[in-house]
């Protein structure tokens, strides 16, 4: 008679948060088990911030559900303090903590100074560090003497979800995406360069045009207006504002794209860089921590103000894409969907051992 094999139970990850796409797409549901994150006092809609489970409080009352804790965002929600008792609750408890350094710099802040302080607690306190590119385990090195496990960036756009080809264009549609218009956002110098370099690439017989979305919902309203007046008074640009856009909407608005353009002021590591390369729509962008690290040859960098650079910028990146809509962007889509695809086993596979390794210690 055969044995079955003995059942390994699945390691509990108290993830913060539980309920991001990020921590979603790393993890398999078989490997581990995510505690759902809980319900701060009077959200809606499945909001997660500020993170309940960030707390020492927590840690003490909840120890016996989670095997450790993994933290990757919403640290911005709370004083440097608060992260140390955490860290002692954790240490109390015997529960390991990983850590994912995704920002550098906090694109969701002005001033950096909390944030560094938060960094200071965190990297020196993980049992494990990951990072998501060669450049930020350098800069984590230099600064706190650890060793980061690179694990690249996973798909942004579901393995299971349609991958629009983009709508044909006589004319290169660049395009920038403010969104919101968060701290972390250039909005007015990132427009403006854009509207220069579309001067300059039509000067030189390049049929291109500036497409910029912004939410009606902003916060900075003196930045949308400046924009606004900037796109109103340029003949080769339209300027869409909407409400913020959902999923499937702003994915097919990224595949209506030549070019997308990164507006970026601070920051480390770009989620709207992977979105783009998961819908075949190349990028360029400042020299703003390493998103130009996380798909370097769909990467195209220039310095913030310089027309001319972005224009450069764009011809090398027009000379290898695909246009919106063409045979070659929908091949060009199945082939990234198939690495993405491929790739997802060994990101996970990469969690997972690292959880193992800290549970064994």
């Amino acid at each position: 008679m055969t044995l079955a094999a003995p059942v390994v139970p699945a390691v509990r990850v108290a993830s913060i948060p539980a309920a991001h796409p990020y921590v979603r797409n790393v993890l398999a549901p078989a490997d581990v088990r995510l505690l759902p994150d809980p319900p701060p006092p009077g959200a809606t809609d499945g909001r997660w911030w500020p993170p309940v489970m960030c707390d020492a409080g927590w840690v003490a009352a909840n120890a016996g559900s989670f095997d450790l804790m993994h933290l990757h965002f919403g640290t911005e929600s709370y004083p440097a303090g608060h992260l140390r008792a955490l860290v002692r609750a954790l240490r109390a408890t015997g529960r390991p903590l990983v850590h994912t350094v995704h920002d550098l710099e906090n694109p969701q802040l002005t001033d950096q100074a909390p944030h560094r302080e938060h960094l200071d607690v965190l990297i020196r306190a993980a049992d494990a560090l990951i990072t998501l590119t060669p450049g930020a385990a350098a800069a984590i090195e230099r600064r706190w003497g650890r060793t980061a496990e690179v694990v690249p960036h996973p798909h942004v756009l579901p393995l299971d979800a349609p991958l629009p080809a983009g709508t044909p264009s006589p004319e290169y549609v660049l395009g920038v995406h403010l969104r919101d218009i968060r701290p972390g956002t250039d909005a007015v110098r990132a427009v403006a360069t854009l509207l220069d370099a579309v001067d300059r690439l039509r000067a030189q017989g390049i049929a291109a045009t500036a497409r910029v979305h912004v939410n009606e919902r902003v916060r900075d309203e003196a930045a949308r207006d400046r924009v606004t007046a900037l796109v109103a008074g340029h003949a080769a640009a339209e300027l869409h504002r909407t409400e913020r856009l959902g999923d499937d909407a702003l994915a097919r608005s990224i595949a209506d794209l030549d070019v997308a353009v990164l507006p970026y002021r601070t920051g480390t590591h770009s989620g709207w860089a992977e979105l783009c390369w998961d819908l075949g729509v190349p990028v360029a962008g400042p020299p703003v921590g390493y998103a130009r690290e996380q798909h370097p040859d769909d990467f195209a960098l220039f310095a913030p103000g310089d027309g001319a650079a972005l224009a450069g910028a764009v011809r090398r990146l027009l000379a290898g894409g695909s246009r919106p809509g063409s045979a070659a962007r929908v091949a060009r889509l199945a082939d990234r969907r198939g690495q993405r695809i491929a790739r997802a086993e060994a990101i996970t596979a990469a969690h997972t051992a690292v959880y193992e390794r800290v549970l064994s210690a």
